[in-house]
């Protein structure tokens, strides 16, 4: 564990010390949250890095199971006293919440779309016959096969892992077509300008809580709670809540095939309703089990997992229960 030290001046108050992975993503995301921390509690704030299970192994994660392979370290260093709090991606967030610690807040989503980089700057459509294309997540392998399927595409979906710049190097090597990234990251890296397209969620959800990040701390640390619930927006809490109750109800990890996503639909100014989109799918993508439903936007955190449970309970009946063990690639 190694501290990227914030000065603090002599004799005040010390640093709030803030969990992060090591990647440049990750401390991209950390640094936003350090910036709302601060501004919300007028106390500097100090990037912690900590090497997950996660970032060391070299298999795939749909092989080692994915939930919770970037979080234990972090978790561990909060329930230990070693943090003050910690910044996730919420999408590799466990569903259930560990006894001693409270997702304290989840700032503004970020796009939640996935994005295509691809060769020659073409669009997933563009793609010729044969298209290799890099994705570590069977969520995606699933919806891309089965929409290139729909206009008689015939691709290769290959499993990658790695940092942003070593998937994007398989395009520019030569050695893929193409990769599939999440929106969100290339936009808090300042490099959305790389992607070729953004994904039409009508033909790839994303995984629930995709473009979301989660601030959690002990449980323990009240007035902190208290604090950091100023930068939680609700309107996101209420929206994650619905999908990721939905992945809780269907009993999949975040390297199960499932997307979701919670639309908040606006008249005017106004957000009037909520529509919560779900999607699982086998990984060649012949089977798709995809339901909405739309109703008035949750009044709490709690409504929102009943959306969410409901459209399981939905799927679980047309057959979804069946794609939940298709996660290796």
């Amino acid at each position: 564990m190694n501290a990227t030290p914030s000065p603090a001046a002599s004799g005040g108050t010390p640093p709030l010390r803030l969990g992060t992975r090591r990647s440049a993503l990750a401390m991209a995301q950390s640094g936003l949250v350090a910036d709302l921390v601060r501004e919300v509690t007028g106390r500097p704030v100090e990037l912690v890095e900590i090497t997950t299970y996660g970032d060391t192994s070299r298999e795939h994660l749909a092989q080692i199971g994915g939930t919770g392979v970037f979080v234990s370290a972090l978790r561990e260093a909060l329930l230990s006293g070693e943090l003050d709090l910690a910044v996730h991606s919420l999408k590799d967030l466990p569903t259930a919440e560990p006894d001693g610690l409270r997702l304290a807040a989840i700032p503004r989503r970020e796009d939640p779309r996935d994005a295509l980089i691809a060769r020659d700057g073409l669009t997933f459509a563009e793609l010729p016959p044969g298209s290799r294309i890099g994705t570590g997540s069977p969520r995606r392998a699933a919806q891309l096969n089965a929409w290139a399927r729909s206009f008689g595409l015939d691709i290769e979906t290959v499993p990658i892992r790695g940092n942003v710049d070593t998937r994007i190097g398989y395009v520019r090597s030569g050695r893929l077509d193409a990769v599939v990234l999440a929106a969100a990251g290339l936009i808090r890296l300042g490099r959305i300008g790389e992607a070729t397209e953004l994904l039409d969620v009508g033909h790839v959800l994303p995984a629930p809580g995709q473009g979301a990040l989660a601030v959690e701390c002990a449980a323990s640390s009240v007035a902190l709670t208290a604090r950091l619930a100023e930068i939680d927006d609700p309107y996101t809490r209420v929206a994650v809540t619905a999908e990721r109750s939905l992945l809780a109800a269907l009993e999949a990890g975040c390297s199960a095939p499932v997307g979701a996503l919670a639309d908040l639909l606006a008249d005017g100014q106004v957000v009037t309703e909520m529509r919560l989109r779900g999607v699982v799918g086998s990984l060649d993508g012949t089977t798709l089990v995809q339901l909405s439903t739309t109703g008035p936007v949750p009044a709490s955190p709690s409504e929102a997992g009943d959306l969410g449970r409901e459209l399981a309970a939905e799927m679980l009946a047309k057959g979804a229960a069946g794609l939940m063990g298709e996660r290796a690639l």
